[in-house]
């Protein structure tokens, strides 16, 4: 064989020289130029209606007063669906009814934390959804200390025998609450980690953004075959006083009560009040937020602020006559544990055709951006429902909606989703903690958040475009 050099001559070229640099710009490529589009003379007389009406703020006020906190499966979450009906068929709704289902629930006890040793002092805290109980009279236990997460996802299985571990977290406040998809599964996976890691029990930093002895609950899943361990929530001022006491070099150890259990199936339902359209073949809306809370505070911003801001919003656009489609406000029973509410929905109503999906669920903060996954063919409603919403200082973003809990099971279905995201800045400070009341709702930005839905139901319930299923890729982002 002769050696490579010497073919080199007869070889084709194979090897390219370095591609030609593309030439700078010298212009800065031009802005895209806005469409211009006609808004409905009709729904800015609605926005300044909306904008000086209190029935979300009643509904609000309502509930949390007359009812309080509603956990799932409790006498309270039963009498929430009892003020419900009630009060949407006082405000003109028709149909009114409740669907029931039923969910497993699981029973918060007696609860207790405090440290033994090296500097003894009480902690406050509260028991995670689906936390397993301790033994009677509690565990006494020295803590391994986990800043993240991922450090306990990366400990060796085995090795926290005898222990209890305790994860922390570095939340901070985000405008969209993405720090929430970020941090939020220490308190989804991390017990169920730290039980395969061998730990007697789980403590974490509350997912939350405050510095306050308020602490966040909140459920946590089991992966198959685990067995449930304790798991709780430390307030942040709690936990922060747990890592400086670790950062002291010497061992920590805590004495830890949780007389939490399941407790079997138990019955709960959907709340469900319609506004009927005059065609049936155009499909429905479907709008509306979760009528039950955690049991600490009075779930005003969490989750009564969103069924008032949806049922106000659908009566204001029930009250400007006929419209083509049926809005279907829905008070779902259950999205805190599981999301059962929103399955029993799609299990029912999967079958009909619905123009779209909108749910809200993030507090009663302004409205500050939409989002769409709309059709191809409603794309012109759309750029019609941005241009609507700008006056109240609403943009539009880039990205696909996608729902939250309640109405996800219709996005699978490939179901239209709008998104009308809420400021996160403070939603943090009080999800699921004692200090969810209602003074932490802004009469204003509550008015301006039913002016934004009842901007998107009157243009989605009029508009002529047809609103059918998604493209299986589009529904599936």
């Amino acid at each position: 064989m002769k050696p490579l050099a010497s073919l080199l001559p007869f070889l084709p070229v194979v090897i390219a020289a370095a591609p030609a640099v593309p030439p700078h710009p010298t212009t800065v490529p031009p802005r895209p130029t806005p469409v211009a589009v006609a808004v409905d003379p009709r729904v800015v007389a609605l926005q300044a209606k909306a904008l000086a009406d209190d029935t979300a703020w009643n509904i609000v006020e309502g509930i949390t007063t007359e009812v309080g906190p509603r956990m799932d499966g409790t006498d309270a979450e039963a009498r929430a669906r009892a003020w419900a009906v009630p009060r949407l068929t006082a405000l003109g709704f028709r149909d009114v009814r409740v669907e029931p289902f039923t969910l497993p629930v699981w029973q918060r006890g007696t609860e207790s934390a405090e440290v033994v040793a090296p500097f003894p002092q009480k902690l406050r805290l509260v028991g995670l959804g689906n936390s397993g109980g301790t033994p009677a009279g509690g565990l006494t236990l020295p803590v391994s200390f986990f800043p993240s997460l991922n450090e306990l996802a990366r400990a060796v299985p085995g090795s926290l025998k005898g222990r209890i571990a305790y994860v922390g977290n570095a939340m901070q406040p985000t405008q969209d609450g993405s720090s929430y998809g970020t941090e939020g599964p220490a308190r989804f996976a991390g017990p169920s980690i730290a039980a395969g890691k061998g730990a007697a029990a789980l403590l974490i930093r509350s997912i939350g953004t405050d510095h306050g002895r308020g602490p966040h609950a909140g459920v946590t899943d089991w992966a198959e075959g685990v067995k449930p361990i304790p798991a709780a929530a430390l307030s942040v001022a709690d936990a922060e006083q747990l890592e400086r006491m670790a950062k002291r070099g010497r061992p920590v150890t805590i004495h830890l009560v949780l007389d939490d259990h399941p407790i079997g199936p138990r019955p709960s339902g959907n709340v469900v009040a319609e506004v009927p359209g005059t065609d049936p073949a155009a499909g429905t809306i479907l709008i509306g937020g979760h009528l039950d809370s955690w049991d600490q505070g009075t779930g005003a911003i969490d989750d009564a602020a969103g069924v008032a801001i949806t049922a106000a919003a659908a009566k204001l656009v029930a009250d400007m006559g006929p419209h083509r489609r049926t809005i279907r406000v829905v008070w779902f029973g259950d999205e805190e544990t599981g999301g059962f509410g929103g399955v029993a929905y799609a299990k029912a109503h999967g079958g009909e055709p619905h123009a779209l999906v909108a749910e809200s669920d993030f507090g009663a903060d302004r409205v500050w951006r939409v989002l769409t996954s709309l059709p191809a063919s409603a794309q012109a409603m759309g750029d019609r429902l941005a241009a609507a919403l700008q006056p109240l200082g609403i943009v539009r973003g880039r990205d696909h909606a996608h729902g939250g809990t309640d109405v996800e099971p219709m996005a699978a279905l490939r179901a239209p989703v709008v998104d009308l995201n809420q400021s996160g800045l403070r939603y943090f400070d009080y999800h699921h903690t004692p200090e969810d009341t209602l003074d932490r709702i802004d009469p204003e930005q509550l008015r301006q958040n039913v002016a934004a839905w009842a901007t998107l139901l009157a243009v989605a319930a009029d508009a002529p475009e047809p609103l059918g299923a998604l493209p299986a890729p589009m529904a599936a982002r």
